[in-house]
């Protein structure tokens, strides 16, 4: 069972190796909602992730003969590189078995920590199935990322932290993948202080806590689909599910559209990489009468690579209308280019890229097509640059825009 004196013990434990990651006040989020937003940024920790404290809090509990045997785990990332920075304080072996597309990132820093990475399986869940299966073949000790209660009390110090430095916080919220977090976060906020609510949150297309709280057991999902690759989980913990049925207030879903405009809100409001796992909390704000109240997000992680980084950055410029191509036709002759760039610039409108294809049509003198990408403040902006276009006669087309 989850009691207050594991919880305790726990809170002493993982400060041998956690960063402290004091609460972040957020102007603009508070703004956005109405209520006083905190941040929780656990994507700070040495890991990036705040997985590192269930992973040494697991450990330490394990024996001498336990942890003599190799730890072996399987995860997505955030949980490997805590088993092994974990394993590498305690002097054991770790075997780590990752999802073939995890990021780069994660499995190279995995690899940093000292342990043996094997790549298997497209989903959390595959790799999970072959550690098993490994853990019998060698005697492993296997530490289960989330499907474990000691790992969901380390998780759960968090909330120990953010009551401590903000006792009057009226709302936690927290990704969901497995469950591990939210149970230990919500046993310990519901026992330190009942009138706490602690808000799940999980990606849209992988809502395995969901199905398993409609259907009163844990249940697998099809697939799990979803670019927050750290909740990317098919079926959520046996041994969480109760704990989340307990004291676990709402759970909200959040498709991956608003984590890449969450993830610019980040990187422009708060000069923080947050992965896309990480930034379901922040998120879900949306969804939230927050007025009059104190919310913590838990930012669970910031693993996120440089090409996934760029990836949602352009999709975010674009989703928001801040980058945008259109197609014009001109006639083939001297001066139609300057005058499309002198109509963009009296708009304030910043041309990035221009393709030029002369052979659009037969008759070159009837038209050459002019593909312009543009930069603009926003939607507002973008109609007002269109609009000046349609008045020069240029007759713009949208297009599908792209940075490369």
């Amino acid at each position: 069972m989850l009691t207050l004196k594991k919880f305790e013990e726990a809170s002493e434990i993982v400060k041998q190796v956690t960063t402290p990651t004091k609460l972040v006040y957020s102007d603009y989020f508070s703004t956005q909602t109405g209520g006083k937003v905190y941040l929780k940024p656990e994507n700070m920790q040495y890991t990036g992730a705040y997985k590192l404290r269930g992973a040494y809090y697991k450990i330490s509990t394990l024996t001498e003969e336990e942890r003599s045997k190799g730890l072996i785990t399987a995860s997505a990332g955030n949980h490997a590189q805590g088993v092994a920075y974990a394993a590498k304080k305690y002097g054991c072996k770790a075997t780590i078995v990752m999802p073939t597309v995890t990021p780069l990132i994660k499995v190279n820093r995995t690899k940093s920590y000292g342990a043996e990475v094997i790549l298997h399986g497209d989903v959390y869940d595959d790799a999970c199935e072959y550690a098993y299966k490994l853990a019998e073949e060698h005697g492993y000790t296997f530490v289960h990322p989330f499907d474990d209660l000691d790992v969901a009390t380390g998780q759960g110090t968090i909330a120990m932290e953010i009551i401590q430095e903000l006792p009057t916080v009226d709302y936690i919220l927290v990704p969901i993948g497995g469950g591990g977090l939210v149970t230990g976060v919500a046993t310990l906020a519901k026992m330190l202080n009942p009138k706490i609510q602690v808000i799940g949150v999980e990606p849209a297309e992988a809502a395995s806590m969901s199905a398993a709280l409609k259907a009163g057991e844990v249940v697998e999902l099809s697939s799990a689909n979803t670019i927050a690759d750290g909740t990317a989980v098919k079926a959520v913990g046996k041994q969480n599910l109760s704990y989340v049925q307990k004291y676990v207030d709402r759970i909200l879903q959040v498709e991956d559209d608003e984590l890449i405009g969450a993830f610019l809100d980040m990187v422009e409001n708060h000069k923080m990489i947050v992965e896309n796992s990480g930034l379901l909390s922040v998120a879900a704000l949306k969804q939230m009468d927050l007025k009059g109240k104190k919310a913590v997000c838990v930012l669970s992680g910031g693993n996120m690579d440089v090409i996934t980084m760029s990836s949602i950055v352009q999709h975010g410029l674009i989703q928001r209308d801040r980058i945008f191509s259109v197609s014009v036709l001109l006639p083939d002759k001297p001066g139609e280019l300057v005058r499309v760039a002198e109509t963009i610039a009296n708009t304030q409108g910043n041309v990035i890229k221009l393709e030029h294809n002369q052979f659009v049509s037969t008759n070159r003198n009837a038209a050459v097509e002019l593909r312009i990408t543009m930069e603009a403040f926003g939607t507002e902006h973008k109609h007002k640059i269109m609009k000046a276009l349609e008045e020069k006669g240029f007759r713009p087309k949208l297009i599908s825009a792209k940075l490369y």
